[in-house]
This record gives C-alpha cells, sequence and structure tokens, in this order.
C-alpha cells in the first residue's frame, strides 16, 4: 500500500464525513443565526433559548436527510470492501 493510496482513502473519508455531516450542521447554523438576529432585535438575552429549537432542527434535518445519508455510506461502505482484496497487497 503506498502512501498516495493512503492518502486518497483518507481523502474520501473524510469527504464522505463532510458530506453526512452537513445538512445538520447547515440546520443548526440557519436556525442559530436566525434566534440570534431575533435575540438583537427584541433584546430578549436569554442563552437557553436557542437550545431547543436548534435540537429540534437537526432532528428534522436528520429525518429528512437520512435516506441521502445511508445511500453515502452504503456505498461508501461497499467501495471500501469491494476493494478489500487490493487494500491488503
Amino acid at each position: 500500500m503506498s502512501s498516495d493510496f493512503v492518502i486518497g482513502l483518507a481523502v474520501e473519508t473524510i469527504k464522505v464525513t463532510l458530506l453526512i455531516s452537513a445538512p445538520m450542521l447547515l440546520m443548526g447554523l440557519i436556525v442559530g443565526l436566525a434566534i440570534s438576529i431575533f435575540q438583537a432585535v427584541t433584546q430578549i438575552q436569554e442563552m437557553t433559548l436557542v437550545f431547543v429549537p436548534k435540537i429540534v432542527a437537526v432532528l428534522i434535518a436528520l429525518i429528512i436527510s437520512l435516506p441521502w445519508m445511508l445511500n453515502i455510506m452504503i456505498t461508501y461502505t461497499q467501495n471500501i470492501l469491494s476493494n478489500f482484496p487490493t487494500y491488503i497487497r
């Protein structure tokens, strides 16, 4: 196994990880930003106000994007397992 191969596999793994986590992170960012703007406009400075809407938004994003995420993970796993004999050479 060459170092180029290991680096390529690591890059692929990081790419898959970022793709899978992106919908939840973006939804949390959008909801957090909207609530921060709402707090700035209304001058409500309650720190716990952000947590429940963010949790709900992230769960909704997870439920909506779960089939897509599973498809990416299954494809990646199948690729790893089908090429396993070439990895151990």
